[in-house]
């Protein structure tokens, strides 16, 4: 198991996001879990990476973590390459691994012409890409995606279902989020988060 979700529960006041969360994740699967926007499912991804604390409940993870937020986190006067030289650093990469990974993502989502430029200057789009490629920079073992293809143009939506595909043939263990979710049969499992439940 990769990833174990046990009994999450998360309150804001009086306000209960999530009721008693279990879910696991085996390498080499893919799985959605959907729901209306404001049902929680940023909140449990949240969790999940450890940037918020539960109310109760564990969460147990067995290798490297990927995470694409659903808003970018970028910095507006950094251009792309040096967004990638600074995560390199964070991850550990060293110099020709950096290159090489960074440039076939640049390539991969066709967006190595922008790379000296600053992300406050690239299209909502634009950024969406350079938030995934960083997600992928240190080639995790549990990829964490909210709402990862939002703003993408049609094109780079099909590149990064067909990464996906290599990536599973890896091992890797993919976690999507999405309050609307079109491409049902590439799942292993899908779930739906209402009322603060997981169905």
């Amino acid at each position: 198991m990769i990833l174990e979700v046990k009994n999450i529960a998360k309150s804001f006041g009086k306000n209960t996001i999530l009721n008693d969360v279990s879910f696991g994740m085996e390498p080499s699967t893919l799985i959605g879990i959907v729901g209306e926007n404001g049902s929680g499912k940023s909140t449990l991804l949240k969790i999940i990476v450890g940037e918020w604390k539960s109310n109760s409940g564990n969460i147990s993870i067995n290798g490297a973590v990927g995470y694409c937020p659903q808003k970018p986190l970028l910095f507006d006067q950094l251009t792309v390459r040096e967004h990638f030289q600074y995560f390199s650093a964070a991850y550990n990469i060293n110099r020709t691994l950096f290159q090489e990974r960074s440039e076939a993502l640049m390539n991969l989502f066709n967006y190595k012409k922008y790379e000296q430029v600053k992300v406050a200057n690239l299209s909502g789009g634009t950024q969406q890409k350079l938030n995934l490629s960083l997600a992928l920079l240190h080639k995790p073992q549990l990829l964490i995606l909210d709402e990862p293809y939002s703003g993408f143009d049609w094109d780079t939506y099909l590149k990064f279902w067909d990464y996906t595909k290599h990536l599973i043939s890896e091992g890797c263990a993919i976690l999507v989020v999405t309050h609307l979710l079109a491409e049902k049969a590439r799942f292993n499992r899908i779930y739906d988060l209402r009322n603060g439940i997981l169905v």
